[in-house]
């Protein structure tokens, strides 16, 4: 940690008692600075505090590198009270208290210029741990998803007016004042993921596409996410992008990499009664204008028998004596339920997908793809036929045993097992190790990553 030169606060101190510091910082308000409009080494007061936060975030560079120090006692000449804040990829903050104020200030500003908040709460700049989530693409059309906001808390019914969720779900109300999420897509031959890693640099930077659709979408019980569907992207392409909240916290990058130019698969999303069905799924191309399908849109021929399947399950599953009888520790009806729909939903999609490139690493496992089809899909008959041919990724053997494990054994769910036909319908052993009954272990550990890639699809 560097200590400002204590002759610098002697002359900061003596410059205090003559006039006040070039500007006030005031508590939850966030400052924009441009180095080129203030003076050497500005000084900024900071309120007094039990606990104060500032964050500092770098939006642009110059030719000199800024250092911003904090001094959390003003009545004090000790060097023990002065602090620097360090910068990590363009980001920094201090945590403490300025119950006698306290000064800020910048060293090296030269033509930087950055934001700067103070708060005594949470952090006004923030890096979010949670990355954004890929759906799917296409040769043009990206479906991606904000990190979970508000998540979902069900309180479960009692018996005997036990109920479970119908098979056409009706969301909740949204969040009646959801942060403001905006989206940066750049190709990843920008370079755009070696600068500085902070929302107002970020923003700063043209995205590539056509956003077609922006809304909310509940695609499980972790929360809300904002869901955005982007078209007229170059196809073959790779890119990287990023969420941005409230204008100041970073959430990213993942990468993604556009399909072939001949990809022939729409994109199916905002399904009410599969809420986690957001990829390109072997149908013909919807009617124009529309580009991808939803539940606006998806012909009935498709949905209304899944709906009855999915009344069936439910009806059958109702026969227990839910919420008086425990089948598990650790599993209920609603668990079941919500099991069963998941894998019900990706057998239903099958997920089109295509070879990895030349480039796919040689150490990573091989996705679990299918040779090449066309006509009538054998998993769901219900599907129209398709003149094109096209390859779908399998789903993961662990949606089918997440609905074993969750439901009773009335119901009589089995899943093959990976000692003997599992692979010919599922994805195998890239989240658990395929060994039967063992947990975790996988090739990869999970169905997909930050990089695009897709071994098995989940739901």
């Amino acid at each position: 940690m560097r200590i400002l030169p204590r002759s610098l606060w002697y002359l900061i101190h003596v410059t205090l008692a003559q006039v006040s510091a070039q500007e006030s910082l005031t508590l939850n308000t966030l400052y924009s600075f441009s180095g080129a409009s203030l003076s050497s080494d500005p000084t900024f007061s900071l309120p007094q505090a039990q606990r104060l936060t500032v964050s500092v975030a770098i939006c642009s560079t110059g030719t000199t590198s800024p250092a911003f120090f904090v001094n959390n006692n003003t009545a004090s000449t000790s060097t023990t009270d002065d602090f620097e804040i360090p910068l990590h990829s363009g980001f920094g903050n201090w945590t403490g208290t300025t119950q006698q104020g306290g000064l800020l200030v910048v060293q090296s500003v030269g033509q930087t210029s950055f934001q700067v908040a103070a708060s005594t709460g949470a952090l006004v700049h923030e890096l979010i741990p949670v990355l954004p989530f890929l759906g799917d693409t296409t040769n043009t059309q990206a479906l991606i998803f904000s990190p979970p906001i508000s998540p979902i808390e069900s309180s479960p019914s009692a018996y005997p007016n036990y109920t479970l969720p119908p098979a056409n779900l009706s969301a909740p109300a949204p969040p009646s004042s959801p942060p403001s999420f905006s989206l940066v897509i750049a190709p990843t031959s920008s370079n755009l993921a070696s600068g500085m890693q902070t929302a107002c640099r970020i923003n700063s930077t043209s995205s590539a596409g056509l956003v077609v659709s922006n809304d909310l979408w509940l695609r499980d019980n972790r929360g809300w996410r904002s869901q955005w569907l982007v078209d007229d992207l170059t196809a073959s392409t790779n890119y990287t992008a990023y969420v941005i909240q409230d204008q100041v916290k970073l959430s990213g990058p993942i990468y993604f990499t556009t399909k072939s130019l001949t990809f022939p698969c729409p994109l199916v999303h905002s399904l009410p009664f599969c809420p986690s069905t957001s990829y390109a799924v072997p149908l013909p191309f919807p009617l124009s204008p529309a580009s991808s399908y939803d539940s606006s849109n998806l012909p009935q021929s498709i949905s209304d028998p899944l709906l009855q399947y999915m009344t069936n399950f439910t009806t059958m599953l109702l026969t227990f004596a839910c919420g008086r009888d425990l089948y598990s520790p650790l599993q209920t009806c609603e668990s079941c339920q919500e099991a069963y729909r998941a894998w019900l939903c990706s057998v239903s999609f099958p997920r089109c997908a295509e070879p990895p490139t030349s480039s796919f690493s040689p150490s990573s496992p091989t996705p679990a793809l299918t040779p090449l089809q066309s006509g009538s899909n054998a998993r769901n008959l219900f599907l129209p036929n398709v003149s094109f041919s096209y390859q779908t990724v399998l789903p993961c053997l662990e949606v089918c045993s997440a609905a074993d494990r969750a439901c009773p054994n009335f119901l009589g769910i089995k899943c093959p097992t990976p000692r003997f036909n599992a692979a010919s319908s599922y994805g195998v052993g890239f989240i658990d190790e395929g060994e039967q009954g063992v947990l975790g272990g996988g090739s990869t550990g999970v169905s997909q990553d930050r990089w695009g890639n897709v071994w098995c699809n989940p739901a």
